[in-house]
């Protein structure tokens, strides 16, 4: 009888065993956040420094402290300072960067999108776009970089989905832009951890002042394109993110400014943290192949005999706890940041007004008090029985509490599908020259890009 073969360990920064100096933090920041943390981040409940750059700063790790800060007294808690900084440049007012009533104004304008019968709704969309990428794969020979198809994939169901085919713009130019964007707006700049004053040019962020108006000039014209539409026939415009977005335009809803940034927001950051996840999850099956097998069978069981992909997140419990574990290891997003409106206590744990809270989905994930065997590849922790034994906590993906990503749902069933579509049809596997690093720019991504073959299954 065959032994279970050794859990594949993804790559991933080991934990320092001494604190760098300022100097070196700041450089370690901005290469690769991921890099800066240290043994306590993985073994303690929590990390608290009262001086140093930024001020005080607590690295929130306990499950208990993190519903604290994110749910139970989350009103003490604003957005962190400096992921402010690094996000509302992109971003703007949109939803993952408003505060207060211009927050709560888009989340209700984009609530009717994402309830269980919208997103049900989309499914059918969701798997023609898999499909006819799919399509592309056929007699395909030589290497793919995985990580630029899967936002090109991704792109697709977005565009197809939320915008109704209709976003203006060409997508490979789209997918290079969103690099170029993360490369140089979506990482920390040392002037904001140093608290230098906004008029202080940051130029890392010149550098992607050009990307920036490719965005805002794709939306705006995506914008417009709908509202000709809706102008000639109101009833005739599919009924989608963006109708709605439009619909809410209004001195009681949302501004024309407000609607661009939230566009932004999902085409951008909405995209390619699934993106991400899907391109994380095709690796670590590549490098897993006997997890990969169990996949491929409850895919090759379930899709003959369920052609409605509503029913597949259900149906295919295998692939999404594989999906789920490479969110575990590479969280779409690696870090949550608050900061302290007043002192507050948790516990003995006092935390002064002005705090820097980091509560880091890359740490949580991989500690070692939370998890058995934290930097291995074991998909089975998320099937059912064994999900339940998990706190929810412990285990944020899509983040907790009134802000928790709104397209959760939307990106799990978008997920299986894909991972479906694909895996039925063909194999990906991984290259000498795969060798990615993981890298915390706005998502957790791969450094070096994802060099892999892919094959059909015949």
């Amino acid at each position: 009888m065959d032994a279970q073969p050794a859990p594949f360990v993804p790559p991933a920064p080991k934990p320092r065993t001494r604190p760098p100096s300022a100097l070196q933090m700041l450089r370690i920041v901005y290469r690769n956040p991921l890099e800066l943390w240290g043994e306590p981040s993985y073994n303690e409940p929590w990390v608290s420094l009262k001086g140093g750059i930024g001020g005080p700063l607590l690295v929130a790790n306990d499950p208990g402290l993190i519903r604290h800060v994110l749910v139970d007294n989350v009103r003490n808690y604003r957005m962190g300072r400096v992921r402010q900084k690094i996000l509302r440049p992109i971003l703007r007012d949109g939803l993952l960067t408003a505060e207060g009533e211009t927050w709560k104004r888009s989340r209700k304008a984009m609530a009717p999108v994402f309830t269980p019968r919208h997103i049900h709704g989309f499914a059918e969309p969701m798997l023609k776009s898999a499909q006819a990428f799919a399509d592309r794969y056929a007699g395909h020979t030589g290497a793919i970089d995985l990580a630029h198809d899967m936002t090109m994939l991704t792109y697709d169901i977005l565009a197809e989905t939320l915008f109704s085919g209709e976003i203006a713009g060409e997508p490979g130019t789209f997918a290079r832009q969103v690099d170029h964007l993360f490369e140089t707006m979506g990482r920390v700049d040392p002037l904001d951890l140093l608290g230098a004053p906004d008029w202080l040019p940051r130029f890392t962020r010149i550098r992607g002042r050009k990307t920036m108006a490719f965005f805002r000039r794709l939306v705006d014209d995506t914008a417009q394109l709908r509202r000709g539409k809706l102008a000639r026939d109101p009833d005739g415009a599919p009924n989608d993110f963006l109708t709605l977005l439009l619909r809410a335009e209004g001195p009681q809803g949302l501004s024309g400014d407000e609607i661009a940034d939230n566009i932004i927001t999902f085409i951008g950051a909405g995209h390619e943290t699934t993106a991400r996840a899907l391109g994380w999850t095709l690796y670590c099956l590549a490098e897993a192949p006997w997890e990969r097998v169990k996949v491929e069978q409850e895919i090759d069981t379930v899709l003959p005999a369920e052609p409605d992909p509503v029913k597949w997140l259900d149906a295919m419990p295998v692939t999404r706890a594989a999906f789920e574990e490479a969110m575990r290891l590479y969280p779409p997003a690696a870090s949550i940041s608050r900061e302290a409106i007043e002192d507050d206590a948790y516990g003995d744990l006092v935390i002064q007004k002005g705090t820097q809270v980091q509560i880091m989905p890359w740490t949580v994930h991989r500690h070692r008090k939370l998890w058995d065997n934290p930097e291995a590849f074991l998909p089975a922790r998320f099937l059912p029985g064994n999900r339940d034994r998990i706190d929810r906590y412990q285990y944020l993906p899509f983040g907790a509490g009134p802000r928790i990503c709104i397209g959760a749902s939307f990106a799990m069933q978008e997920a299986v599908i894909a991972l479906g579509t694909l895996m039925s049809r063909f194999r990906f596997d991984t290259l000498p020259t795969t060798k990615p690093w993981p890298v915390q720019k706005l998502t957790t991504q791969p450094g070096g890009g994802l060099p892999m073959t892919v094959t059909p299954r015949g």
